[in-house]
């Protein structure tokens, strides 16, 4: 156990990890070490950024606790202080459960956790922004929260309830935060929020998206702008021709649709019906060509029917979306579907909805990398990995999406060697499921 050291875990989607860098950055303003790897803890006070969303993320943040409790046991850590979404949702049934954490945050007042750290010694450069953070990604990207919250209460989500009404940030916040970012050697600025389509209307009564992209994409030394979590109804859509018309705003856009039926999105609350989601879709392709899109589906819901799921795989089979991913139903205590219906689909049926859908996406995917071999891509660089250089397009986000691999040997015949953060024009030359073949032009 190292002295002055703390462990960082966060759990969950990137929206929790933009959390943790501002709280790191922070620590590391009080003269400690942070350290952002669950897999290897060392320090000596273990912090916990949990994920409450679903029963697995659940069931995920309270065996990370309940192994760094162990930890504790053994006088492996000293102290071990949780915050996020799950003591958002949890605080006073936590506190009771486990009382070796020493202290609970939620997922708002986690800066608090600063107030009790035992002083060290020697201090460093504190932060002199709000938004100023440590960046844990790869150098050359990061992530752009600009809102919190959620207005839409769709019924199976417990979103709202953790995180509270929708909150944007200021615009000229966020275009000193991505100056800053871009001072520290960011080119990549994947944008996100729980719902990016009402950025503005709470400042502003307005949408405002199409305004921060518009001006972000201005700035110097922005490389590539991606959008993720963009709600179909209400979507701003003078955001389309921005994105049309900036080469560095990436025709990439994130947007969860969940279903198909109108049986089913008047049971979820998704207020839009098929046509106005069909012609949507059909909007965004025609006004951003060549643009890919990622959705998310929700299967085995209270009600969906053997109908609504038939339509809905002949739904994603005709669509043909770039990327997909989707889950299975998770009844949570609290919201709508929760308290007004009965959790009717079996879980066994659940799972097979879901590899169902999965496996057609899967067939889709194959087809539209292989429609990619022979096209030069630009590519940016994240990392070296065994015999390859491992990059991505403008149409694949960090983490979630396909890669692109390249030989390493290629450094052998290229005067400037592949580095990583560097864009470089790539020739596919192999597809597969998952990832793309190519090499340095």
């Amino acid at each position: 156990m190292r002295q002055n050291q703390v462990d960082i875990i966060t759990l969950g989607c990137s929206k929790n990890l933009v959390d943790a860098e501002r709280l790191m950055r922070r620590i590391e303003a009080l003269g400690y070490t942070c350290v952002h790897d669950p897999e290897q803890p060392r320090g000596q006070i273990a912090v916990i950024n949990t994920c409450g969303f679903i029963g697995d993320a659940k069931e995920e943040s309270i065996n990370t606790i309940l192994r760094f409790v162990e930890r504790k046991k053994r006088r492996q850590v000293s102290r071990i202080y949780v915050m996020g979404c799950l003591s958002e949702r949890y605080l006073h049934e936590l506190e009771a459960e486990i009382p070796e954490v020493d202290a609970w945050f939620g997922k708002f007042d986690y800066l608090s956790l600063l107030d009790i750290l035992p002083p060290v010694p020697q201090t460093a450069a504190c932060a002199t922004q709000p938004f100023e953070r440590t960046i844990t990604t790869p150098a050359h990207y990061t992530y752009l929260k600009i809102s919190e919250g959620c207005n839409r209460f769709c019924s199976y989500c417990a979103i709202p309830l953790i995180t509270g009404r929708h909150t944007s940030r200021p615009i000229d916040e966020l275009l000193d935060e991505v100056r800053w970012l871009v001072s520290q050697g960011v080119k990549e600025f994947n944008v996100i929020a729980q719902d990016l389509s009402s950025y503005g209307l709470d400042l502003y009564h307005e949408h405002r998206l199409p305004e921060l992209i518009d001006r972000m994409a201005q700035i110097p030394g922005v490389e590539w702008i991606r959008l993720h979590y963009a709600y179909p109804t209400d979507f701003p859509y003078d955001l389309l021709p921005v994105m049309a018309r900036h080469p560095n705003v990436c025709k990439y856009l994130d947007i969860a649709v969940q279903h198909c039926s109108d049986h089913m999105l008047t049971l979820m609350r998704r207020h839009i019906t098929r046509a106005e989601q069909d012609e949507l879709l059909a909007r965004i392709r025609r006004e951003v060509p060549g643009i890919c899109l990622r959705t998310t589906l929700l299967v085995g819901h209270p009600g969906e029917t053997s109908e609504d799921f038939e339509e809905l795989k002949q739904w994603v089979r005709t669509q043909r979306f770039d990327r997909l991913g989707a889950f299975a139903y998770s009844d949570e205590e609290g919201t709508y579907a929760n308290r007004h219906y009965n959790d009717d689909v079996p879980e066994e049926v659940k799972q097979q909805r879901l590899s169902d859908i999965m496996a057609i996406q899967q067939d889709i995917a194959a087809e539209l990398s292989a429609a990619k071999v022979g096209t030069v891509q630009r590519v940016i660089i994240d990392r070296h990995e065994g015999d390859y250089y491992i990059g991505r397009t403008q149409y694949d986000s960090p983490e979630v999406d396909c890669e692109v691999l390249i030989p390493a040997t290629d450094d052998n015949t290229n005067t400037n060697p592949i580095k990583t953060g560097r864009f470089y024009n790539v020739r596919i030359i192999r597809a597969d499921e998952f990832d793309l073949y190519g090499t340095i032009c």
